[in-house]
């Protein structure tokens, strides 16, 4: 089940919140917690897996090392229905291609283009509709507020 909330936001960038006629409703989605890398390969050991949490833990730790390498190696890396991994340059411009030189690049990202498992989980998704983060807040400081004045009575 997929939790998802509705926020405002602008159709225009730089447009202010407070011009209504350039804001639509959209759904946003709200994680439910963040597997950390030990329960994530405990899960994947409880699916009827053969292999113990740490074999699995292994594996994917020199696979990640492996992709990393070939990466920076220049290669694009596919991973089944998981998808392909390649890397893209954030960098300054130059004026003249003659100008440019490595020192020109800021960065470099990794991207993920989703195989055929990933194109679009819509089909196979559940959603409900639940406060926002900042409702959520709000709820919380009035729960708390709550209490304090029901402890001055």
């Amino acid at each position: 089940m997929i939790n998802y909330s509705i926020c405002i936001m602008s159709t225009k960038p730089g447009t202010k919140k407070a011009d209504i006629t350039q804001t639509k409703a959209y759904g946003t989605a709200q994680m439910n917690e963040k597997l950390s890398f030990d329960q994530f390969c405990k899960h994947i050991a409880d699916h009827n897996s053969p292999f113990s949490k740490g074999t699995i833990k292994g594996v994917l730790t020199d696979a990640v090392a492996c992709l990393k390498e070939q990466l920076l190696a220049g290669n694009k890396v596919n991973l089944g229905d998981l998808g392909d991994f390649h890397v893209e340059l954030a960098t300054k411009g130059a004026k003249t291609t003659e100008d440019f030189n490595a020192s020109y690049i800021e960065a470099v990202n990794v991207r993920w283009t989703p195989g055929s498992g990933f194109q679009n989980l819509r089909s196979e998704a559940t959603f409900q509709l639940v406060p926002g983060r900042e409702a959520q807040a709000d709820a919380i400081e009035v729960i708390r507020n709550e209490d304090t004045i029901q402890g001055l009575e």
